[in-house]
């Protein structure tokens, strides 16, 4: 009697594309951010929980999601920046006194200097990827570079109130650039084709 081989059946998974979900949590943590730092807005109380659920754990499901798609670059990116929020709301509520006391007044802002630093020697090369990508994306990333550039200027007291001003500014059109990215992402995969256009990539590294 033969053996027979046992008849297999190939099943495929289909997720959706995470990046609106992701570009959606970065540009409303922006938009809120940024209105304090450009004194539109005061306080942090606000910023924080916005920091948490849309900065960050919008930021961090795109990741797993794009993980899934075997999408490095992706997930990646939206992890990292997930991250990133996490740890500036634990910040801001160290330097609010939720912690205590001891905390608040044992803050050194030349500790996220090197945060922010590292950072923008990450966001740098990830724009390496951007230009790979497309070209809403590569602005993106362009002024997440003026962001960490702003920021880490800021915390080591060079040119504070210029660079300053330049992260408010960047991380306001990171915010408006990332709700167009957001509805271009949704709309494009919605309707079948490019509704909303978001640029080619450069070519420059992959012909």
């Amino acid at each position: 009697m033969s053996a027979q081989s046992p008849n297999t059946q190939s099943v495929k998974i289909v997720t959706a594309d995470p990046s609106a979900i992701g570009l959606f949590g970065l540009a409303i943590v922006t938009l809120v951010a940024s209105s304090q730092k450009l004194e539109i807005t005061t306080g942090l109380s606000y910023c924080i929980p916005w920091a948490i659920f849309l900065g960050a754990f919008a930021q961090l499901f795109a990741s797993i999601q794009d993980a899934k798609h075997n999408n490095t670059f992706g997930m990646t990116a939206f992890g990292a920046y997930a991250f990133f929020w996490f740890g500036m709301a634990a910040s801001w509520l160290i330097k609010l006194g939720v912690f205590g006391t001891v905390l608040a007044e044992g803050v050194d802002p030349k500790q996220l200097g090197f945060v922010f630093l590292g950072y923008l020697v990450f966001t740098l090369f990830m724009t390496l990827g951007a230009v790979e990508a497309n070209r809403v994306l590569l602005v993106i990333f362009v002024l997440i570079d003026f962001l960490f550039l702003g920021l880490t200027m800021d915390s080591f007291g060079v040119a504070a109130e210029f660079f300053h001003k330049l992260a408010a500014c960047s991380e306001l059109a990171i915010g408006i650039v990332s709700l167009y990215g957001c509805g271009a992402s949704v709309l494009n995969a919605h309707f079948g084709r490019q509704f909303l256009p978001v640029g080619a990539p450069l070519g420059v590294f992959k012909k």
